[in-house]
C-alpha cells in the first residue's frame, strides 16, 4: 500500500488534469487551491468576494471529508487575493467557518487566479 492516497470527491469541482483535489500522507491531508466554482456548472458564484469565499469554503469543505478531515484539524490555510480590498469582507465570511481555534494562515495578493476568480484557499490538514 502506498504511503500516499489520491483523495477524490464528486461534491466539489473536479481538478484540472495535472493535479489532485488533494493528497492524503502520513496522517495529513492536502488539499489543492480551491476558488468559488460551482461543482456543477464549472462557472464562478455570483456575489462578489463574499460569494466566492463561501463557494470556495464549501468546496474545501467537500474534499476534506472526502478525506476524513474537517475544518476543526486544519492546522494551515493559504488564501490568494486577487485584490487586497476583500480582505475584510473575506475574513467576515471566513470566520464564520472557525469559530474554535484558528488555523495558522497566510494571505497575500496575487496577480491573477484560475477562471478569474477574485479568491483560492488551499490547506493542510489532521485527517484519519
Amino acid at each position: 500500500m502506498s504511503s500516499i492516497t489520491e483523495v477524490s470527491t464528486k461534491n466539489a469541482p473536479a481538478p484540472m488534469p495535472v493535479f489532485s483535489q488533494a493528497i492524503k500522507a502520513k496522517g495529513f491531508v492536502f488539499a489543492s487551491g480551491n476558488i468559488g466554482l460551482d461543482k456543477d456548472t464549472w462557472t464562478l458564484v455570483e456575489g462578489g468576494i463574499k460569494a466566492q469565499t463561501e463557494q470556495t469554503l464549501k468546496n474545501i469543505r467537500a474534499v476534506l471529508e472526502a478525506a476524513g478531515s474537517d475544518f476543526t484539524k486544519i492546522v494551515k490555510l493559504n488564501v490568494y487575493l486577487k485584490d487586497y480590498k476583500d480582505f475584510a469582507p473575506m475574513n467576515e465570511v471566513y470566520i464564520t467557518h472557525f469559530p474554535g481555534v484558528k488555523p495558522a494562515r497566510t494571505c497575500v495578493a496575487v496577480l491573477d487566479l484560475p477562471f478569474n476568480a477574485i479568491v483560492e484557499m488551499e490547506c493542510t490538514a489532521i485527517c484519519d
